[in-house]
């Protein structure tokens, strides 16, 4: 008897073992499916997947990011929709409400990673507050209008003998364009609007700056600002039009001075959000952080181009803060 139990439990072993290490090499796959504006392999998503890594979520052995890029935000709708087919697990929204909202709508309850870049989520009512959203959303917060004012009050500052200042905006940064015009008439400035309609609009957009040379522009916070920076600097560089932009890439690309978030910064945490979610955390109780970062840096190669004259104390403040 002993014999014959000692055989059975010996072949059970050998039955049960292989396919306890099928489980462990065939860990489930996290499914994360995102629409955006920016080439697959953009900086700020090389970012997101690094922070994954870092976290124990290698792309391809038990996590998938699964990108759609769309040339406008009217792609939003049908491309979040071609996701929920997909069956992902998690969804990203990252910029514009219209983003959020095309994936609430595909997602149908599923989870939603959010960095609301355009707009205020509480307001807008996607979730009740920023402590407890009591929703499928969470993730991060900008408070954009503030930073669009601010741009502003850095423009004064910079040029201080300035009379007009350039707004540049498209469909989804109105608000953005409100709230600079309103800070404009506030310290001095002629707001002068400047819509673009096209990525192809660029150089005749800003030529409502001819007739003011040396008259400083607004760039925002928005998808195609980004996606088109070194085309967007190079434009205005050659009207020999100063700008303050919103993102460091801006800058860094031929604007002249930048001051917002760390777009970089907001992909790499929103992956702790990706995390917490596939590890079980609801996101109605999981808090909407603010972004906690922000710089701002002049780019003295453009400065020198442009003959424009700094102070050392302004440009060391930039330095500072970009720091």
């Amino acid at each position: 008897m002993r014999r014959r139990e000692f055989i059975t439990l010996i072949g059970g072993a050998t039955v049960v073992w292989p396919v306890m290490a099928r489980a462990q090499q065939q860990p489930k796959m996290l499914h994360v499916g995102f629409v955006g504006i920016q080439r697959r392999e953009a900086p700020v998503y090389t970012n997101f997947l690094k922070r994954m890594a870092e976290l124990g979520y290698q792309e391809g052995r038990n996590f998938t990011f699964d990108y759609i890029q769309t040339p406008d935000v009217e792609g939003y709708e049908s491309n979040y929709r071609e996701l929920a087919a997909r069956k992902v697990d998690v969804f990203l929204a990252v910029g514009t409400e219209r983003a959020l909202r095309a994936a609430l709508l595909a997602a149908e309850g599923k989870p939603i990673a959010m960095l609301a870049i355009d707009f205020d989520p509480v307001a807008r009512g996607y979730v009740a507050s920023l402590s407890r959203p009591g929703s499928s959303v969470t993730g991060i917060f900008v408070r954009q209008l503030e930073l669009a004012a601010k741009r502003v009050e850095i423009a004064r500052e910079a040029f201080p003998r300035a009379t007009v200042l350039g707004i540049a905006f498209d469909t989804i940064s109105r608000e953005q364009r409100d709230a600079s015009a309103e800070a404009a008439r506030k310290l001095g400035f002629e707001p002068r609007m400047i819509e673009i309609k096209s990525e192809q609009g660029y150089a005749a957009a800003f030529g409502a700056m001819d007739n003011a040379p040396g008259q400083p522009i607004i760039l925002p916070a928005g998808p195609i600002f980004f996606r088109d920076r070194a085309v967007i600097a190079q434009a205005l560089l050659e009207r020999r039009i100063p700008s303050v932009a919103a993102f460091q890439e801006n800058m860094e690309a031929g604007a002249l001075i930048s001051y917002g978030f760390d777009l970089m910064g907001l992909f790499y945490d929103i992956a702790s959000y990706v995390q917490q979610i596939a590890r079980g955390a609801k996101p109605s109780d999981m808090p909407i952080e603010q972004s906690p970062r922000f710089y701002m840096a002049v780019n003295l190669k453009t400065a020198a181009s442009l003959g424009v004259s700094l102070s050392d104390v302004f440009v060391a403040r930039a330095n500072e803060v970009r720091e």
